[in-house]
């Protein structure tokens, strides 16, 4: 995966420093395609970095005002939400369709992979994202057997068809792209958040868990994953592991 960006301008990304979160879902793209980047929040302070950098660029008026991380900066230009920013990056640094249907078809399927997000991240905080795990637990249950039971394979089931009908090896278009690395992302935080409902599932996912370990074997992610700059799952981000979510059914 080559990137064919404009490296004359940095692109600029701004997500949460200890979180992989959303932002790593642009984080995957870059790094596959070798683009350049500053991950700017993950700099020190003195370097324009950590929470004051993003408390900066989501409190700038200049121009459209962003809601939430991530932010990618390019020039002059600013643009918030995870979707919208694979959208607009994907076509530069070469890894989307490169016709109009298939850049549709990416863009669709990454939202849907966005509703998907918002399900598993309201299994640990199904109330409100302001209240601790702790301070929701029942709903918290309740929420994950219907999640364990009915949604997870709902959205695994449709991933996995939308791959066997494109041929089995990509999501969209006849090669690699940003909804593939997506799909990885998702695999991979379900493993660690849902090891169990995920490992009774897997049989029936026969292409999405091919397209996990082919991703993770790509050589400029190998050296990404093995990089301090993967981030890990951990109990702040969207996938979160409480085994007693996992056993729920």
């Amino acid at each position: 995966m080559r990137s064919m960006a404009n490296t004359d301008v940095p692109y600029e990304l701004y997500y949460w420093p200890e979180i992989p979160g959303r932002g790593e879902f642009v984080r995957l793209l870059l790094e596959a395609t070798g683009t350049p980047y500053r991950d700017v929040a993950r700099l020190p302070e003195a370097q324009g970095g950590g929470y004051p950098a993003i408390k900066r660029v989501l409190a700038s008026d200049d121009g459209l005002p962003p809601f939430a991380a991530p932010v990618l900066k390019h020039g002059d230009l600013r643009i918030a939400q995870s979707a919208l920013i694979l959208h607009w990056l994907a076509p530069r640094v070469g890894l989307c369709p490169p016709d109009e249907r298939g850049r549709l078809a990416a863009h669709q399927l990454q939202l849907t992979i966005t509703d998907f997000l918002a399900e598993a991240h309201d299994v640990h905080h199904p109330i409100a994202v302001s209240l601790y795990y702790e301070d929701q637990k029942p709903e918290s249950a309740r929420r994950a057997r219907c999640f364990v039971a009915e949604r997870l394979p709902k959205f695994l089931g449709y991933f996995e068809r939308v791959l066997r009908v494109n041929g089995g090896q990509h999501a969209v278009g006849a090669g690699p792209s940003y909804v593939d690395l997506s799909l990885f992302q998702v695999m991979a935080g379900l493993a660690y958040a849902f090891p169990r409902a995920t490992g009774k599932l897997r049989p029936t996912l026969p292409h999405l868990t091919a397209l996990h370990d082919r991703i993770a074997a790509l050589p400029a992610l190998a050296a990404y994953f093995a990089s301090p700059r993967r981030l890990p799952f951990n109990q702040e981000g969207v996938f979160r592991h409480y085994p007693e979510l996992d056993d729920a059914e």
